[in-house]
Formats: C-alpha cells, sequence, structure tokens
C-alpha cells in the first residue's frame, strides 16, 4: 500500500459544507505507513468539534476499506478566535478594514449583487465608509450595477486604487478585464484572485466591506473564511422552494465556518404595481421565515419585484440612492440599519457564538386593484 493509494482514497472524503475533498483543499499534510497501520494528518481551518469528527470518521472509514487494521487520524485545527469575529480563522490580511460582510447565495440568479450594492449604498447614506468587493469572478456585475463599467482603477506602485461612486469604494474583477473577456479558471486560481483583492487593494480604513460571493458554497468562500476575520453572513434568497433549499446550504456553510448570521434577505418577494403602488403576491412571500428559524436568524427584509430596481442596475444608478422615496429603498435601509446593529453586537460579544435572533415579519400585503 503506497502513499498515492491513501491519498486517492481520502478523495471520497468531501469537507464539510463543500463540494470539494480534502485532498484537492490541500488539507492532507502527511501519510505514513507502517505495515497494517496508517497514520495521516489533516490540517482544518475550522475549530468546529463537528467538523473534526466528522473529518475523522469519514477517513477512518475510507482508510479502513483498504485494508489497513490500525487507522489513526490527527486533526490540526485553530482554536476559535476570541476577537472581531467567530470566524474560523484569526488570520486577517486586511487589517484596516474594521468588518467584512459575506453576501451569499446558494444559487445564481437570484439578486444577490443588487442586494450588495444597495446595502453597501444604504450604508454609505448612513454615515459609514463602505467598500464593496465584487468577489464574483465569473459573473462579475458591479460595475454596471454602480455606474462604473467604463472605469479603469489606477496603479499606484504594486497596488491598486479602487473605483468610487455613491460615497463607496468598489473593486471587481470586470475593471480589471476587457468588456466580455471570459475567465476559464481552476479552484487555486480564484483562491488567489481573492487574497489579491483583500491584499493589494488600497482600501481606505473601512467600517465595512460588504463582499458579493459567487453563488454556491467552495472554494472563494473557504479563502475568504481563511484570509479574514468575517463578522456577519448575509444569505439572498427567492421565496421558491428550490431557492430555499439552496439557501439553506449557505446558512449550513456559515455555521460550519462559524460566520455569525445576521439575517436572510427574501427577494423578488411580491410586486408593486407601478400604477397603484399595491403590492401582490406572485412568486410567495414569507417562505423564508421557516428557513430563518431553522437556521436560528431572521428575515430582515422582503425586497419587492419593482421596475425602478431593474432600470437602476441596468443603468448604474441604484434605487436606494436615486429613489430613496420608494418601497425598495425604505427596505434596503431598514435592512442596513439591521445589519448595522448586528455588526455592534457582534463586536460587542467579542466574537463569541452567534446569539438566536427570533424572526420577525415583515410588513403585510396589500391588495391591488389593478389586479395585476
Amino acid at each position: 500500500m503506497t502513499n498515492e493509494n491513501v491519498l486517492e482514497a481520502l478523495k471520497n472524503v468531501t469537507y464539510p459544507g463543500f463540494t470539494k475533498d480534502i485532498v484537492t483543499f490541500g488539507f492532507v499534510k502527511n501519510v505514513v505507513i507502517e505495515g497494517e497501520k496508517v497514520a495521516i494528518v489533516i490540517d482544518i481551518t475550522s475549530s468546529a468539534p463537528e467538523v473534526k469528527a466528522q473529518l475523522t470518521d469519514e477517513a477512518t472509514a475510507e482508510l479502513k476499506k483498504l485494508g489497513f487494521a490500525t487507522v489513526e487520524v490527527h486533526i490540526d485545527a485553530p482554536q476559535a478566535p476570541q476577537q472581531m469575529s467567530n470566524s474560523v480563522s484569526g488570520k486577517n490580511i486586511a487589517p484596516h478594514v474594521k468588518n467584512f460582510v459575506m453576501v451569499s447565495s446558494g444559487k445564481g440568479g437570484v439578486g444577490k449583487s443588487t442586494t450588495s450594492v444597495n446595502l453597501a449604498v444604504a450604508m454609505a447614506m448612513q454615515g459609514k465608509k463602505v467598500g464593496l468587493l465584487d468577489a464574483d469572478i465569473y459573473g462579475p456585475n458591479i460595475p454596471r450595477m454602480m455606474g462604473v463599467a467604463d472605469q479603469k482603477p489606477e496603479i499606484q506602485g504594486n497596488k491598486v486604487m479602487p473605483l468610487k461612486a455613491y460615497g463607496v469604494e468598489i473593486m471587481s474583477m470586470g475593471s480589471l478585464m476587457e468588456p466580455g473577456q471570459s475567465l476559464i479558471w481552476r479552484g487555486s486560481m480564484i483562491m488567489k484572485a481573492i487574497e489579491q483583492f483583500l491584499r493589494d487593494i488600497l482600501w481606505s480604513e473601512l467600517d465595512v466591506l460588504v463582499i458579493d460571493m459567487p453563488p454556491g458554497t467552495g472554494d472563494a468562500q473557504l479563502t475568504l473564511a481563511q484570509s479574514v476575520p468575517v463578522t456577519a453572513g448575509i444569505t439572498v434568497t427567492t421565496p421558491q422552494e428550490v431557492s430555499l433549499d439552496d439557501s439553506r446550504r449557505s446558512l449550513d456553510m456559515f455555521q460550519k465556518l462559524h460566520i455569525p448570521t445576521a439575517g436572510i434577505i427574501e427577494n423578488m418577494s411580491g410586486f408593486i404595481c407601478p400604477e397603484c403602488e399595491a403590492e401582490s403576491d406572485i412568486f410567495g412571500m414569507g417562505t423564508t421565515i421557516p428557513v430563518a428559524k431553522e437556521y436560528d436568524t431572521e428575515l430582515i427584509a422582503r425586497i419587492p419585484i419593482e421596475p425602478a430596481i431593474r432600470v437602476g442596475g441596468d443603468t448604474g444608478k441604484p434605487i436606494t440612492y436615486f429613489q430613496p422615496d420608494s418601497q425598495t429603498a425604505k427596505r434596503y435601509q431598514e435592512a442596513a440599519s439591521s445589519l448595522l446593529q448586528f455588526i455592534d453586537k457582534v463586536q460587542a460579544e467579542g466574537g463569541a457564538d452567534n446569539q438566536a435572533i427570533q424572526p420577525t415579519t415583515p410588513p403585510g400585503v396589500s391588495a391591488c386593484s389593478t389586479g395585476v
């Protein structure tokens, strides 16, 4: 039996909450074979005991299948950090940023980037110094949504200056690529790009850096949690059950990475008629509340379908900034206030475990006289 046989068997052990195995992630650090005995060392980023237990059990089972009589699995894991947040790593490669907010979704097409843009703008309008990092490498839409699609960032030495719009500092792979250019990158390249966006961008002394993540749970999310202490996670979903199923994976990821969950934003929740401004149920509303209860968090906003949101995204004029009196803008402002309160709570607790928050039911729905 060789080390290669052992590593091949361990490729069947996926890291909890992710789709890739511990060998691909590079977590298997040592393999020692002595006759019918094998000992391995797995170096992980999570201090959660349930993660250690699951990896130990699954790795042991896979190696037993190879015929080893004795299997020893040693897990090297960090202590849970007691500062800034309960993220999986005490590491911080961007110490000048006070708080990091991960905006995630279980699937694409739920309005995650629109949410990131309007939350960032709303917090800036509330007087915070805010940055917006577009970490959705394959689908970088933030430059268009923030009206900076035609701008290129300045280079100062070996650092890059972020772009600015509506009081928000912005950086995106879309600002560094030619229009329409595709990226065909492996996971390791994505992980390196995320690290460089945090380390090599000349962000100011920010109160909050909002990070628009790629959909799903994968390399980018794990890299972020390894690189900085993520203060809070936001999950974006739509009311349909197929979206909620994927949202559970996103919320489960927050738990496994020890990222405090600030709440869920239910997008495309109802429809606001442009004629009578009444709100109607199209795809369902409030279906996220049971999921929020399941994960001890809250539904912090229901964002309706409103034509002005789409127009604002396409033209680079966020609805929160240009139509602050609209129902949607008010809801984004309320969500931003809730997020800031949660951040203050996490900081005050010094990174203690996220406390259960009772979900609240958003305002009711009025009938639309037009029948739409």
